[in-house]
């Protein structure tokens, strides 16, 4: 059994069917079939249940499917680390961040391309949930996130750079009135407003803290809408339909003369804020450079 052999039963494994995972190997069907039955005759044992319109693993297959895509996973840092030994650095970086930390990222990009050139970006956003699956699956190598990180795996699995921590500010809209003329607000005038309240199923900890200083200050607030999109709820506040507390860097990102932005006088929390990548996982040197990048606001 050799890598090749490896590469197709994943294949076959990932689409449920030979048919499909023929076009996508650029092979023949039959071919990609017999592959498969050299490798249960080597092994004695049946892969895949076939009873079905797609192929199921067996019990013997998910083992397999496991260590296959660990060995493979493991020969393509191999080949990376090797090839980068003599090499500038070039290719792509791919990163992943919450919407609230994007902000973080055009100054620090800039600034690396200026000194590596032939070093690519790619991104992705989305939940720390989402975000951990790829850090997983080797998607992306870093994540720029709000602390605690709050992912399906074991806090152990990963390693972190705290960045500065992010103020917490109060964001109203524009056409209301009774704020006309004002800069800085205590907690209490935000307890009868219409609020917007960011909040995932599996994200929890921002919005925990910001519920914990209203009712720290007397009260629950008047929560109209529930997100978990950032952008969604800057919509709506530029909409009028209500306010929000957000982490101050969040407001760069969404330049806007629709939405206010308060201090809050009597309220000094912080949002916790960091890099963070896999431990004990190959990082390409352009990760590495990345984060140096990254040590200067520490």
């Amino acid at each position: 059994m050799d890598l090749r052999q490896l590469k197709y039963f994943l294949t076959v494994a990932q689409e449920g069917q030979v048919t499909r995972a023929a076009k996508l190997l650029n092979m023949e069907q039959p071919p990609l079939s017999r592959q498969l039955r050299l490798m249960e005759e080597e092994l004695g044992v049946t892969l895949f249940d076939r009873s079905g319109k797609r192929f199921k693993l067996t019990e013997a297959g998910e083992t397999l499917r496991r260590k296959a895509e660990s060995l493979l996973l493991q020969m393509d840092e191999t080949i990376r680390e090797v090839k980068e030994t003599d090499e500038g650095l070039r290719g792509r970086l791919s990163i992943g961040s919450v919407v609230s930390c994007i902000s973080l990222l055009p100054q620090r990009i800039e600034q690396f391309r200026s000194q590596y050139p032939q070093v690519t970006f790619k991104i992705l956003e989305g939940d720390h949930f989402y975000l951990g699956e790829q850090l997983e699956k080797r998607t992306i190598e870093l994540v720029v996130a709000r602390l605690p990180f709050e992912a399906h795996l074991e806090s152990g699995r990963y390693e972190i750079l705290p960045l500065p921590s992010d103020p917490f500010v109060a964001v109203i809209p524009s056409i209301w009135t009774g704020f006309a003329g004002v800069s800085a607000i205590d907690m209490k005038e935000l307890a009868d407003v219409p609020f917007l309240a960011l909040k995932t199923d599996q994200t929890t900890r921002m919005h925990e803290q910001v519920m914990s200083e209203c009712r720290r200050h007397g009260f629950e607030p008047n929560i109209v809408c529930e997100c978990s999109s950032v952008a969604i709820i800057m919509s709506l506040i530029a909409g009028g339909i209500g306010a929000t507390i957000f982490p101050k860097s969040v407001m760069t990102s969404f330049p806007s003369d629709v939405v206010k932005m308060l201090t809050i006088r009597d309220a000094d929390f912080q949002s916790d804020v960091g890099i963070l990548w896999q431990r004990d996982r190959y990082l390409s040197r352009s990760a590495r450079h990345f984060i140096d990048s990254f040590r200067n606001m520490t």
